[in-house]
């Protein structure tokens, strides 16, 4: 006989955890599980991927819940300070166990698949220890993440390699690879080296790690790709201001053409901002001044080497790969004193202990080949019947106009004429990589998977970044998607997405924002809903070419605005610094800013159904 919750949350992350904790809070009474594939919490922070090395891109003050503060004295985190994967990872432990999650986690829990129950709810099979199970959950929120499941392509020769070949996210399985060979008194060093490949955060994560245990390293970064992220130091501007802070202070914001901008107020600044030439030319500055301070400070001309380290890319159209240099040495030192090599190429092949580029040059003699070749972006699960994923908004192979309940040609073109007339910046779109081609279309690349990151999809289509947009499930209310969004402001995000999916779920959000069965307008709401969706949707392809716009929502300076939108949803107040338009406008928000949300929504819900219930009566 299966068991059944009233809610379960599938993921044990920053948006899982705290989805099970607001339900907590907000019912008290009620049955609900946390599954999770690995056997902790904590989703990337989890113990089996703190690879060493491995901290926050935020430092202490800013990677907080809301609610629960990370003190210097509990976590031995000083301000000023990058925290280490092991401190966040007990940080969130402790969250669980402080709001009574953790006695209800289940851990090494595999969600294999999620069919719909037409009369509400949904029926999940799991896989736990070899042995199936069913779980039956009347709400399902998933918050499985954007990298759950990592890809790592088939490299021709591969079998021939004898030497360990990892993806990033096993960095902490391999960590026996970082070893240096022991040498004899008075022996010449024993050199040892290995190859990373990529040119994402992780990549340099690795590098940083057996370069600075005088490990060589041979680092190929694809001609074809988008080459290495920005790496910003963690005060950025000529004012040298915090860039996590910088990123939520309002005024700056305005400077970033956003689709959703108008939900904080302020609609005459951004007007002018991106509306006009001039206001257009202050805003290139802005950008051009914060991209120019980063390659200025991190001196990549110095030197020939670091020089292959310099970003593509602009600055204005790089999202959440725009990462922070939280090493504990200077990270081009490494580079410039020869540890470490760097190849703009293509890997062609493998043989034993080496790899040959397509040009080639043969890296021979290496002890480990460390992959950082990007997620799969889906769901790690399968939602049932088959083909329920175009009406779940979840990304999938395009299908003609009359199958597609929310991704319609003529819609996408709306989106794109209201986005560029708006924003007429957008229409100038930066040129990447002129030879940018797919991870498995050049090179030795293969693979047998079904979905990798050069599957052509359709971008995740939720409304407000959470909500399956399609009648059925505004309807239904029984799922919601926590945590498909990529910027600095992961804490603050979960909580205030948490908020909205369980208003959402209790039928306390208010019928403006997401239409009521009942409503007489229902079919016009829902209509308006779907193009607000597909608006902001195709928005980060035009936004962030140089993120992952195109596929899901990845964006930087848009999270207060985001923020300002789901509070607004909520009817709770969007301007928390109380001391006129100067504080509003410069005071960085923080995670301290909302440390009372849900005793405020608390409060609006039991201030509504009192006037409910007064207007009832008269």
């Amino acid at each position: 006989m299966s068991e059944t919750l009233d809610l379960v949350v599938v993921g044990a992350g920053w948006f899982g955890l705290c989805a099970a904790k607001t339900q907590r809070q907000l019912h008290p009474e009620a049955t609900f599980a946390v599954l999770d594939a690995a056997p902790t919490v904590g989703g990337v922070w989890a113990e089996h991927r703190l690879y060493p090395g491995l901290k926050s891109n935020n430092m202490l003050g800013t990677y907080e819940y809301p609610d629960f503060p990370m003190d210097t004295e509990t976590y031995g985190v000083k301000p000023g300070e990058h925290i280490p994967g092991a401190v966040v990872h007990k940080y969130l432990a402790d969250y669980a166990a402080h709001y009574g999650v953790a006695a209800h986690f289940r851990g090494s829990t595999k969600v294999v698949s999620a069919e719909i129950i037409e009369e509400g709810g949904w029926t999940l099979t799991l896989e736990k220890e070899g042995k199936t199970s069913i779980l039956v959950a009347r709400k399902l929120i998933v918050a499985t993440g954007l990298t759950s499941e990592p890809f790592l392509p088939h490299i021709e020769g591969q079998e021939t390699f004898g030497a360990p070949l990892f993806h990033s996210r096993d960095f902490l399985q391999h960590e026996d690879t970082l070893e240096v060979p022991e040498t004899a008194e008075g022996a010449d060093k024993t050199h040892k080296k290995v190859a990373v490949f990529g040119g994402t955060k992780s990549a340099w994560d690795m590098v940083y790690a057996y370069a600075s245990k005088g490990i060589e390293v041979e680092w190929i970064i694809r001609s074809t790709g988008h080459g290495p992220i920005w790496q910003a130091p963690p005060y950025v501007t000529p004012l040298k201001k915090w860039l996590e802070k910088l990123v939520m202070t309002r005024m700056l914001t305005w400077f970033s053409p956003c689709i959703w901008g108008e939900a904080d107020g302020y609609s005459g600044m951004r007007g002018f901002y991106h509306g006009s030439a001039l206001g257009r030319k202050v805003t290139d500055t802005f950008w051009s001044i914060l991209g120019g301070d980063v390659i200025t400070l991190n001196r990549y001309s110095a030197h020939p080497e670091t020089a292959k380290l310099q970003p593509w890319s602009e600055a204005m159209f790089t999202a959440s790969s725009f990462s922070i240099l939280n090493y504990p040495t200077d990270f081009f030192d490494i580079v410039r004193n020869g540890t470490v090599r760097i190849h703009i190429g293509e890997i062609a092949s493998l043989s034993a202990k080496t790899v040959h580029l397509a040009d080639g040059t043969r890296l021979a003699g290496l002890s480990a080949l460390a992959c950082a070749t990007g997620w799969k972006h889906v769901p790690p699960m399968k939602f049932l019947p088959e083909g329920i994923d175009k009406d779940l908004g979840l990304p999938h192979q395009p299908v003609a106009d009359a199958e597609e309940p929310v991704w319609k040609t003529s819609e996408v073109q709306r989106a794109d004429d209201e986005i560029l007339k708006r924003f007429p910046r957008l229409k100038n779109q930066p040129v990447q990589n002129k030879a940018l081609t797919p991870l498995l279309e050049s090179g030795g690349l293969s693979s047998s998977d079904a979905l990798t990151p050069s599957t052509p999809l359709t971008p995740y289509t939720l409304y407000r970044f959470v909500l399956p947009p399609t009648e059925r499930f505004v309807r239904r209310r029984d799922i919601a998607f926590a945590g498909v969004v990529m910027n600095f402001s992961i804490p603050m995000m979960a909580q205030l997405q948490s908020l909205w999916i369980l208003a959402l779920f209790d039928g306390t959000l208010p019928s403006t924002v997401v239409p009521q069965s009942s409503d007489a307008s229902f079919d016009k709401s829902l209509t308006n809903l779907k193009y607000t969706t597909v608006l902001t949707s195709r928005f980060g392809k035009w936004r962030y070419p140089a993120g992952h716009g195109s596929q899901f929502p990845d964006f930087v300076f848009d999270a207060l605005p985001y923020l300002d939108q789901l509070l607004g949803d909520l009817g709770l107040p969007i301007y928390r610094k109380g001391s006129g338009f100067l504080a509003e406008a410069t005071s960085p928000y923080g995670p301290e800013d909302y440390k009372e949300i849900v005793s405020e929504w608390q409060a609006k819900v039991k201030e509504n159904s009192a006037a409910s219930a007064s207007a009832a009566s008269a």
